[in-house]
């Protein structure tokens, strides 16, 4: 029962794992959106800013053109200097956020492309994994219930013996259909696999120490038993 239980943490975690990192993927192409949404925002902002100061430039050359003394003349160039200077400093930002919009365009691309990788594999073993985790959750309930039913009908020195080798090795009970133990397969003596035949006791492996008791072979072992010829 330990290791189906395994083998259910094992296979919840796997799907667990690709459903989280396609969430992750999802979120961060959204949140890139975002960034590239806000630059073209910003992108659009700046080029408008530039359009205005282009026309302050040549609002401010016109007064140039038309000023009379010195001190005008230079009062007008100190201003277009200005706007000069921040034309400048709005056309490095621009190549700035070029830079990074495409940059940030390539990084949604490589996430849309590993996002697809995730759903594809999904889609291919999801159905699969959720059988198998059907399957593995009907074994255990399945030993579960069989663990349950050997308790009920142990005595309370053999459940403590059950319980010290369950913690010890994961899983206290065992059973044999043909003679061998299900878990650590040695052959049992002649005389206790009969005993745990007839259904009289159960007893402990003497190999793997679990408690051992007989189970009825299926039906389709039970035919073949029967059809068997006695040895001689």
């Amino acid at each position: 029962m330990a290791e189906v239980g395994e083998q259910l943490g094992v296979e919840r975690g796997a799907l667990e794992e690709k459903r989280g990192r396609q969430t992750e993927l999802v979120a961060r192409i959204e949140r890139d959106r975002g960034v590239v949404a806000d630059m073209e925002r910003q992108r659009s902002e700046s080029l408008q800013e530039m359009r205005q100061m282009s026309v302050q430039v040549e609002r401010s050359r016109e007064k140039l053109a038309r000023c009379r003394t010195e001190r005008e003349a230079n009062a007008v160039q100190r201003e277009l200097e200005e706007l000069r200077k921040l034309q400048r400093d709005r056309e490095v930002e621009i190549q700035k956020l070029d830079t990074l919009h495409d940059q940030a365009q390539t990084d949604i691309a490589e996430t849309e492309k590993q996002l697809a990788e995730i759903a594809g594999d999904l889609g291919a073993s999801e159905g699969e994994v959720t059988t198998k985790l059907a399957e593995l959750e009907k074994i255990q309930a399945e030993k579960l219930a069989e663990r349950e039913t050997v308790i009920k009908t142990v005595k309370p020195q053999m459940y403590r013996k059950y319980d010290m080798i369950r913690q010890r090795r994961g899983s206290g009970i065992a059973h044999t259909t043909d003679g061998k133990c299900s878990e650590c397969h040695i052959l049992l003596q002649p005389m206790m696999f009969q005993t745990l035949r007839r259904g009289e006791s159960f007893d402990q492996c003497p190999s793997c120490q679990r408690i051992i008791y007989f189970k009825p072979p299926s039906a389709p072992e039970a035919e073949g038993e029967g059809d068997a010829e006695p040895e001689a």
